[in-house]
């Protein structure tokens, strides 16, 4: 590899930050790669992309300064193989990895292992990650510190007699969830005592089969929430900040489409209250680096807790244009021992911001859609982001999570930013895949969406329509 302080690489010549790492693998794929690895160079850090044999011709292996395969195709064989990404680390002379989502980034025993061998994990640490990224504890310590959450049964062990008294003492409907789950995955809705046994069976098997940990907990059912999360970042002295709000309600089965910066259902007084007490159990915890508290948010305007993300979101971007905060960045700063230069009276929420997911799918029946891309138009303009990975030849594969690309913008208003995502929407050109761009002009378009109409279960109800 030669002596690393004579790369040729311009960003390390030049960069202003002494003390910064010096080289940074990226243990993930897709747009979030590129994401991290646009940040990295801005901050005068070598990257490296790991990738599986389906993913040589990827975006994020090409602006990568070095790049290595992990193995084949199926994830548990690469990107969720432990030992070869560190090793992939160590070949490399990596400093730190950054994680992403999904993946790796919630696995504390991957964190640790990153700790043992002296590699720098861009997250919280392994202890953080334990007692946050598992729900029921997270639920149990944000209880104690005064957190209002949903009626449950944090402890339901595998007796299925002591399952359903559980849930009969909690009331039907309710919600069987992975303990370490994400992204909309291990979770099962139960209307009646007759559909809990295989509820449980299903949420479990699929928990253990997308995060190796089959334990799961009961909760109550909210009826027509908004689902509202808020941004944390925080560093190793101390020193923690909430940048916001984000409305995540646009979903379908548990899978977001559309998000937004800031929530129109959250006052000014509610989020600094919420605020507060987020930075209370950070405080509490020494947490250190990125994670997102998330809420239902009910009719009445109660919050009421549901989880701990520790590890940066799908959906920062709309969180970036509201505080013009690089979360990525700030993310490998805290990493590298820095303190946060954000106070929390720094923190303005200016505009709005929307965010809307590009996937690869059938836009009725919403069936993935992998294979050859034949054209590509990204839009453009004032404020129109786009952080994809695909591009005119790229072949979509079949082995991984359908999101291609994410179409951010940023107005003054609200209603600015929906016509300014329309008008994107109308540019952005996929040919030879089928994407849901059609089904988000629609909503776009709905009425009910416009005026702010909006809970967890909008998408259905504008499906069945």
């Amino acid at each position: 590899m030669g002596n690393w302080w004579n790369t040729g690489s311009p960003y390390f010549l030049w960069s202003p930050y002494k003390y910064m790492f010096r080289k940074i693998l990226i243990a993930n794929r897709g747009e979030i790669a590129v994401r991290i690895i646009r940040a990295c160079k801005e901050l005068g850090i070598k990257t490296v992309a790991v990738y599986s044999t389906a993913d040589r011709d990827s975006l994020h292996v090409r602006y990568a300064d070095e790049s290595i395969c992990i193995g084949p195709p199926p994830t548990a064989k690469s990107y969720l193989n432990i030992s070869s990404i560190i090793s992939a680390a160590e070949i490399t002379d990596s400093e730190a990895i950054h994680p992403g989502y999904g993946f790796l980034s919630e696995n504390a025993n991957f964190a640790e292992i990153c700790e043992n061998c002296g590699i720098k994990f861009i997250g919280p640490s392994s202890a953080n990650m334990s007692l946050l990224g598992n729900k029921r504890n997270a639920r149990k310590l944000v209880k104690s510190l005064g957190i209002p959450v949903l009626p449950g049964s944090d402890d339901i062990g595998d007796n299925e007699e002591d399952i359903k008294k559980a849930a009969g003492k909690i009331g039907y409907p309710l919600i069987l969830k992975a303990s370490m789950g994400g992204g909309g995955r291990g979770i099962k809705m139960v209307l009646t005592p007759a559909h809990l046994s295989q509820a449980y069976h299903q949420a479990r098997q699929e928990a253990q089969s997308f995060f190796g940990d089959k334990d799961v907990y009961l909760e109550k059912y909210c009826e027509n929430p908004r689902h509202v999360e808020f941004q944390v970042l925080a560093d190793r002295y101390g020193n923690a900040v909430c940048l916001g709000e984000r409305d995540c309600s646009i979903q379908r089965r548990h899978q977001k489409i559309i998000e937004e910066a800031p929530s129109i259902a959250v006052k000014s007084a509610a989020r600094k209250k919420i605020s507060e007490s987020i930075l209370k159990v950070v405080k509490e915890v020494n947490y250190v680096n990125a994670a997102t508290f998330e809420f239902l948010l009910d009719e009445g305007g109660e919050f009421y807790f549901m989880e701990v993300n520790t590890r940066v979101q799908v959906e920062h971007p709309v969180t970036e244009f509201v505080t013009n905060t690089d979360i990525i960045k700030e993310q490998i700063r805290i990493a590298n021992g820095e303190k946060l230069k954000i106070k929390q009276e720094d923190v303005k929420i200016k505009g709005h911001s929307v965010e809307l997911r590009i996937n690869a799918e059938n836009p009725v029946n919403f069936q993935p859609s992998p294979g050859l891309i034949t054209f590509y138009n990204k839009p453009g303009g004032l404020n129109v982001r786009v952080d994809d990975f695909a591009y005119c030849g790229y072949i979509v594969q079949p082995f991984y999570d359908s999101l291609i690309a994410k179409l951010i913008v940023h107005d003054s208003t609200r209603l600015g930013a929906i016509n300014k995502a329309k008008n994107a929407l109308n540019e952005f050109q996929i040919e030879g895949i089928e994407t849901n761009i059609p089904f988000l002009r629609r909503i776009l378009n709905d009425s009910d969406y416009i005026s702010g109409k909006v809970d967890i279960g909008y998408v259905q109800r504008f499906i069945e329509r």
